[in-house]
């Protein structure tokens, strides 16, 4: 479980929460249910007009990004990917089809076998970042969902917010009672919207970002590796090559790792 997403939402809630409470009226009057149903239900029902019906009932699966994080291990995949180029120069290619069984990460099993079947180094490249082009595009879809509704939850306080003074102006020199229902709904719808978007969807949407570039960044390992393999490069020159892709403090641990040091 990704514990700052969680540690995140907590705080939000419990501090806004302290922030009403200190207020002196309790959290009584913060809760309305007209006010969910036209903020959340509403801009949920917007964003299935907007999307396809699969795609919106298969919110969990970009809720499970968010909540989760994966371990990618660069400094292992990097090491691997020398080891190959290190038993490519001393034994041919053909030698790695050996090893394939070993690899547990099926990008990098698919270039290293295009390279073992002698595919030419433009294709392999072509085949191998289309294969990351689509993963952004599917990543890329998940983040429009959340940007677009982080944008209509808002609008649907606003629709709120005109339901409760129509409905407050309705009872004038009515209902008091219901004069002040009409205006609660009106502000709180605002306030609902407004919370609903900045502590979930924009920040979850932001997330999703940060997975996209992680997850790219270890494909586009994988791709300058395998064609660095397929070159004939030195294996201390790949070594160079893949760590400028990681963060100036995991290099120096990749290269002792790899005996390169």
């Amino acid at each position: 479980m990704d514990l700052g997403t969680i540690i995140g939402i907590t705080t939000g809630i419990v501090m806004v929460s302290v922030g009403i409470i200190l207020g002196g009226v309790g959290i009584g009057p913060y809760i309305s249910i007209d006010s969910v149903l036209i903020t959340l239900l509403g801009s949920f029902g917007a964003m299935m007009v907007a999307n396809p019906l699969s795609r919106m009932l298969g919110i969990t699966g970009y809720l499970r990004h968010v909540f989760t994080v994966t371990t990618w291990n660069e400094e292992e995949l990097i090491s691997q990917l020398v080891s190959f180029s290190d038993r490519a120069r001393k034994e041919g290619l053909l030698a790695l089809e050996d090893n394939l069984d070993a690899v547990e990460d099926e990008f990098m099993r698919k270039g290293i076998q295009l390279v073992v079947d002698g595919t030419d180094p433009d294709i392999i490249k072509r085949i191998l970042y289309a294969d990351l082009d689509q993963l952004q595009e599917r990543h890329a879809t998940g983040i429009k969902v959340f940007d677009d509704w982080s944008k209509i939850a808002p609008a649907f306080g606003m629709i709120g917010t005109l339901v409760g003074l129509i409905a407050m102006l309705g009872n004038i020199g009515g209902d008091a009672t219901a004069i002040g229902r009409g205006m609660q709904t009106a502000l709180i719808t605002t306030l609902y919207g407004s919370f609903f978007a900045n502590l979930f969807l924009i920040p979850m949407k932001s997330k999703l970002e940060d997975r996209d570039k992680e997850e790219s960044r270890v494909k586009e390992i994988v791709i300058e590796g395998v064609l660095s393999i397929q070159s004939g490069d030195n294996p201390r020159i790949l070594l160079e090559k893949l760590v400028s892709f990681l963060p100036p403090g995991q290099r120096q641990a990749v290269r002792s790792e790899s005996g390169a040091d």
